[in-house]
């Protein structure tokens, strides 16, 4: 799991068992980079406060409601891994 600058957007990165998913990198509820939390299956546990995000959907799991990360489209291509921000 990395995060990475993507034309200009900051995105999350994770491979959950052979499979890349992409979603925003920037935390929703305090602004952590969510590369220094924790990947738990398909879930990203911020280190911030512990919001917990969905790789699949970007959805948030936290005490209180919070916008879902975008969600990006991943291709691999030979050792490449290619992602849309449009």
């Amino acid at each position: 799991m990395k995060s990475f600058d993507v034309s200009g957007t900051q995105v999350l990165v994770a491979n959950v068992g052979g499979k890349y998913f992409a979603i925003g990198a920037i935390c929703k509820h305090a602004e952590w980079d969510l590369s220094e939390g924790t990947l738990e299956n398909r879930k990203v546990v911020c280190a911030g406060h512990g919001a917990i995000w969905d790789l699949t959907n970007g959805q948030a799991e936290f005490e209180e409601p919070l916008e879902p990360e975008p969600v990006y489209k991943v291709k691999v291509q030979g050792n490449d891994i290619l992602v849309s921000t449009s």
